[in-house]
Protein backbone atom coordinates (compact mmCIF):
# COMPACT_ATOMS: atom_id res chain seq x y z
CA UNK A 1 0.00 0.00 0.00
CA UNK A 2 1.80 3.96 -0.87
CA UNK A 3 2.64 5.78 1.84
CA UNK A 4 0.01 8.32 0.83
CA UNK A 5 -2.70 6.21 1.55
CA UNK A 6 -2.22 5.28 4.70
CA UNK A 7 -1.19 8.92 6.11
CA UNK A 8 -4.62 9.76 4.27
CA UNK A 9 -6.68 7.16 5.98
CA UNK A 10 -5.35 7.80 9.47
CA UNK A 11 -5.97 11.37 8.93
CA UNK A 12 -9.29 10.80 8.12
CA UNK A 13 -9.76 8.14 11.05
CA UNK A 14 -8.15 10.77 13.12
CA UNK A 15 -10.57 13.57 12.02
CA UNK A 16 -13.77 11.31 12.07
CA UNK A 17 -12.47 10.40 15.69
CA UNK A 18 -12.16 13.88 16.96
CA UNK A 19 -15.66 15.09 15.58
CA UNK A 20 -17.37 11.48 16.78
CA UNK A 21 -15.56 12.34 20.40
CA UNK A 22 -17.01 15.91 20.27
CA UNK A 23 -20.52 15.03 19.58
CA UNK A 24 -20.64 12.02 21.96
CA UNK A 25 -19.28 14.03 25.05
CA UNK A 26 -22.52 15.84 24.59
CA UNK A 27 -24.36 12.82 24.48
CA UNK A 28 -22.54 11.05 27.84
CA UNK A 29 -21.98 14.27 29.77
CA UNK A 30 -22.75 17.79 29.05
CA UNK A 31 -25.94 17.89 28.39
CA UNK A 32 -27.04 15.35 30.96
CA UNK A 33 -25.35 17.18 33.44
CA UNK A 34 -26.70 20.99 31.98
CA UNK A 35 -29.62 19.27 32.72
CA UNK A 36 -29.37 18.44 36.26
CA UNK A 37 -28.58 22.27 36.73
CA UNK A 38 -30.89 25.31 37.64
CA UNK A 39 -32.18 26.23 33.77
CA UNK A 40 -31.08 29.94 33.83
CA UNK A 41 -27.67 28.07 34.49
CA UNK A 42 -27.94 26.03 31.41
CA UNK A 43 -29.25 28.50 29.43
CA UNK A 44 -26.27 30.49 30.15
CA UNK A 45 -23.98 28.07 29.95
CA UNK A 46 -24.91 26.48 26.46
CA UNK A 47 -24.99 30.17 25.11
CA UNK A 48 -21.18 30.65 26.61
CA UNK A 49 -20.44 27.21 25.41
CA UNK A 50 -21.76 27.57 21.84
CA UNK A 51 -20.21 31.29 21.38
CA UNK A 52 -16.98 29.20 21.87
CA UNK A 53 -17.00 26.66 19.87
CA UNK A 54 -16.46 28.51 17.05
CA UNK A 55 -12.48 28.42 17.00
CA UNK A 56 -9.55 26.96 15.58
CA UNK A 57 -9.30 24.06 17.03
CA UNK A 58 -12.78 22.98 16.40
CA UNK A 59 -12.72 24.09 12.28
CA UNK A 60 -10.83 21.14 11.28
CA UNK A 61 -12.89 18.24 12.79
CA UNK A 62 -16.04 19.93 12.08
CA UNK A 63 -15.57 21.29 8.38
CA UNK A 64 -12.61 19.18 7.11
CA UNK A 65 -13.30 15.70 7.99
CA UNK A 66 -15.75 15.62 4.72
CA UNK A 67 -12.79 16.67 2.69
CA UNK A 68 -10.41 14.52 4.08
CA UNK A 69 -12.12 11.40 3.68
CA UNK A 70 -13.37 12.88 0.35
CA UNK A 71 -9.21 13.37 -0.72
CA UNK A 72 -8.62 9.56 0.77
CA UNK A 73 -11.71 8.39 -0.89
CA UNK A 74 -10.48 9.68 -4.33
CA UNK A 75 -6.76 8.69 -3.88
CA UNK A 76 -7.43 5.46 -2.97
CA UNK A 77 -9.96 4.84 -6.21
CA UNK A 78 -7.21 6.58 -8.44
CA UNK A 79 -4.76 3.91 -6.84
CA UNK A 80 -7.17 1.39 -7.81
CA UNK A 81 -8.24 0.36 -4.15
CA UNK A 82 -12.23 0.60 -5.06
CA UNK A 83 -13.53 -0.94 -2.31
CA UNK A 84 -11.75 0.94 0.15
CA UNK A 85 -12.77 3.95 -1.71
CA UNK A 86 -16.07 3.03 -1.53
CA UNK A 87 -16.11 3.11 2.32
CA UNK A 88 -13.98 6.24 2.80
CA UNK A 89 -16.61 7.55 0.03
CA UNK A 90 -19.43 6.69 2.26
CA UNK A 91 -17.48 8.16 5.75
CA UNK A 92 -17.68 11.15 3.80
CA UNK A 93 -21.35 11.30 2.56
CA UNK A 94 -22.84 10.47 6.13
CA UNK A 95 -20.56 13.03 8.20
CA UNK A 96 -21.21 15.80 5.28
CA UNK A 97 -25.30 15.23 5.24
CA UNK A 98 -25.87 13.95 9.09
CA UNK A 99 -23.03 15.76 10.69
CA UNK A 100 -21.87 18.93 9.03
CA UNK A 101 -25.26 19.51 7.39
CA UNK A 102 -28.07 18.68 9.63
CA UNK A 103 -25.56 21.35 12.37
CA UNK A 104 -25.82 23.60 10.00
CA UNK A 105 -29.80 23.36 9.77
CA UNK A 106 -30.89 22.69 12.44
CA UNK A 107 -28.28 22.82 15.96
CA UNK A 108 -26.63 25.99 14.80
CA UNK A 109 -30.45 27.88 14.51
CA UNK A 110 -30.96 26.01 17.60
CA UNK A 111 -28.12 27.85 19.00
CA UNK A 112 -28.26 31.58 17.66
CA UNK A 113 -31.91 31.45 18.80
CA UNK A 114 -30.65 30.45 22.47
CA UNK A 115 -28.22 33.26 22.00
CA UNK A 116 -30.69 35.94 21.30
CA UNK A 117 -32.71 34.57 24.36
CA UNK A 118 -32.36 36.84 27.53
CA UNK A 119 -31.59 34.15 30.22
CA UNK A 120 -35.04 34.79 32.20
CA UNK A 121 -34.84 35.52 36.26
CA UNK A 122 -38.23 33.34 36.27
CA UNK A 123 -37.39 30.22 37.41
CA UNK A 124 -40.55 28.45 35.68
CA UNK A 125 -39.78 30.21 32.27
CA UNK A 126 -36.38 29.41 32.51
CA UNK A 127 -37.30 26.16 33.19
CA UNK A 128 -39.63 25.84 29.90
CA UNK A 129 -37.55 27.46 27.79
CA UNK A 130 -34.50 24.82 28.51
CA UNK A 131 -36.53 21.82 28.39
CA UNK A 132 -37.68 22.73 24.84
CA UNK A 133 -34.34 23.23 23.42
CA UNK A 134 -32.65 20.86 25.63
CA UNK A 135 -34.98 17.81 24.22
CA UNK A 136 -34.64 18.60 20.93
CA UNK A 137 -31.09 20.01 21.04
CA UNK A 138 -30.10 16.31 22.46
CA UNK A 139 -32.47 14.70 19.43
CA UNK A 140 -30.77 15.97 16.88
CA UNK A 141 -27.17 15.86 18.43
CA UNK A 142 -27.65 12.20 19.09
CA UNK A 143 -28.31 11.70 15.06
CA UNK A 144 -25.24 13.84 14.68
CA UNK A 145 -23.25 11.71 17.14
CA UNK A 146 -24.24 8.29 15.75
CA UNK A 147 -23.70 9.94 12.16
CA UNK A 148 -19.88 10.53 13.13
CA UNK A 149 -19.89 6.63 14.71
CA UNK A 150 -20.60 5.51 11.48
CA UNK A 151 -18.42 7.52 9.29
CA UNK A 152 -15.37 6.40 11.67
CA UNK A 153 -16.45 2.82 11.48
CA UNK A 154 -16.75 3.54 7.92
CA UNK A 155 -12.86 4.70 8.09
CA UNK A 156 -12.46 1.87 9.64
CA UNK A 157 -13.46 -0.63 7.36
CA UNK A 158 -11.88 1.45 4.56
CA UNK A 159 -8.36 1.41 6.05
CA UNK A 160 -8.81 -2.44 7.11
CA UNK A 161 -9.49 -2.99 3.06
CA UNK A 162 -6.07 -1.22 1.99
Amino acid sequence: MPRILLGLSTTSIVFCGAIFGFFYAWVCSTMWGLDRADSRVAIAAMQAMNASVRNVVFFPAFFLTPVVLGVTAAAAYFRGYNVPACWFAAAAVVYLVFGLLLTMTVNVPMNEALAATTVPHDVETARIIWQDYSQRWQFWNHVRAMASGISLAFASFGLAKL
